[in-house]
């Protein structure tokens, strides 16, 4: 009789464990007004770049040197990239190549000692292997790192540097830090850049995120260095002022930003444009900010705060008609939450 009723007691015992696990591996829902969300993949470590291969799997970085794949509800890890992770510093990146069916490329940044480098991998199954460094001895510091990798509408490969803690190298076009990269995806220079090398545009602080609206205008975001960060729309050649100028304080010469934070700290990541706005994954300002622009996309025309509850949003992509984020609350600057790091998708109601 004492064995049944032990085993009758346990029974709640196995339902609550059963009910936890069931709540940790299911995809969770996000309440926010005008939304629809769920939660596909948690207790990641920084997953700091996604981007989507052909067969619309979403492929990530995290910043300790995974490169991962979500299939379905499963986290599977393609490789393993040896980095240095100091702060701002470790795996950063990712873009899939346009051409990825006939190539399998994918390219990624990351930091390695005193530099950054960009670097193209084939994706072979279950593993990338034969790794080629594309461009290498890009400044590298335990901050201002930039990162970020996209592929433009020209197919050029666009890469976002910080000053690497140097401010004077974001006036200096010879070097390759405070700038905005345009590469072929050989690795060479395009033959119509600017100056005759890497840069595209330059004079920037730590700009973080790039991406294009439908008719080919390119935005950046960039983090300020007290309050002042930047909405950019960046034009080939153009100079953006740091450290001269930053926000609204600007000269004739220098391109003055679309929206400049003054009023707040919003330390602006990943960017995406979907239907006439811009979402932006704010990391200090733990939201998802969303930039309602004007038809022909050179003016702001209302703005709003989305998905506060999340903390540090790092990444933000627009795929198929979803966005995708990323928190970033292990990063050492967040609180974690419960299950973060994590990856969740976003659709318009």
């Amino acid at each position: 009789m004492k064995i049944k009723l032990l085993a009758i007691a346990a029974v709640p015992l196995i339902l609550i464990v059963i009910l936890a696990v069931f709540i940790l591996i299911v995809p969770q829902s996000i309440n926010e007004t005008g939304y629809s969300s769920e939660i596909l993949a948690q207790n990641l470590e920084v997953p700091w770049a996604i981007d989507f291969l052909p067969d619309d799997r979403l492929i990530f970085t995290q910043r300790g040197g995974k490169v991962s794949i979500l299939e379905g509800k499963a986290v599977k890890t393609v490789g393993q990239v040896n980095v240095t992770q100091n702060s701002e510093s470790g795996f950063l990146g990712i873009a899939v190549d346009p051409n990825f069916t006939s190539n399998h490329y994918i390219y990624v940044y990351y930091s390695l000692g005193d530099f950054n480098r960009i670097s193209r991998f084939n994706l072979e199954g279950d593993q990338i292997i034969n790794e080629t460094v594309i461009l290498d001895k890009i400044p590298a510091a335990a901050i201002h790192d930039g990162g970020r990798l996209k592929l433009g509408p020209d197919g050029k490969l666009y890469a976002t540097t910080g000053d690497s803690a140097n401010p004077s190298l974001a006036q200096d076009t010879t070097s390759l830090a405070g700038k905005i990269l345009r590469l072929n995806t050989d690795g060479t220079v395009p033959e119509d850049n600017p100056f005759g090398n890497y840069v595209y545009s330059y004079g920037h602080r730590n700009p973080q995120g790039i991406t294009w609206g439908p008719t080919g205008i390119m935005y950046a975001s960039e983090h300020g260095q007290s309050q002042n960060d930047e909405i950019n729309i960046i034009t080939m050649g153009g100079n953006y002022g740091w450290p001269l100028y930053e926000g609204n304080n600007t000269v004739t010469g220098y391109i003055k930003p679309l929206r400049a934070y003054t009023e707040l700290t919003l330390a602006p990541s990943g960017i995406a444009y979907y239907q006439g706005a811009l979402y932006v994954a704010s990391l200090r300002g733990t939201q998802l900010r969303k930039i309602t622009l004007s038809g022909d996309g050179k003016t702001i025309m209302g703005e709003k705060s989305t998905f506060t509850e999340l903390g540090r949003i790092r990444d933000v992509v627009e795929h198929n008609g979803y966005l995708y984020i990323t928190t970033s609350n292990r990063d050492g600057r967040g609180v974690p939450q419960s299950g973060d790091d994590k990856i969740i998708r976003i659709k318009m109601i």
